[in-house]
């Protein structure tokens, strides 16, 4: 059976930091492209950022330059470190792997940034 469970949301003041993880267990992680979405109240769910197999990272336009995606393949965990959050940050962050077929969610996270 598949797990993503993500770790490490909360309330944080603008221009404060978090750090996201996402233990994923039944995957053979190492092998997975992983990613993290998120969907803000009233909004479609969208990129944040992905990391393949390999290390190789993209990020959404918004949060270039403020969050990293990183991943610990003998943890099989991923992790989204935010710096410098927005107000416009606050939503539900998940965690994705995709596979052939569809893709594998987390529950969500939320991050709630006041300003």
């Amino acid at each position: 059976q598949v797990q993503l469970v993500e770790s490490g949301g909360g309330v944080v003041q603008a221009g404060g930091s978090l750090r996201l993880s996402c233990a994923a267990s039944g995957i053979i992680f190492s092998s997975y492209r992983m990613g993290w979405y998120r969907q803000a109240p009233g909004k479609q769910r969208e990129l944040v950022a992905t990391i393949t197999s390999g290390g190789r990272t993209i990020y959404a336009d918004s949060v270039k330059g403020r969050f990293t995606i990183s991943r610990d393949n003998a943890k099989n965990t991923v992790y989204l470190q935010m710096n410098g959050l927005k107000p416009e940050d606050t939503a539900v962050y998940y965690c994705n792997a995709p596979y052939l077929n569809g893709d594998y969610w987390g529950k969500g996270a939320l991050v709630t940034v006041s300003s």
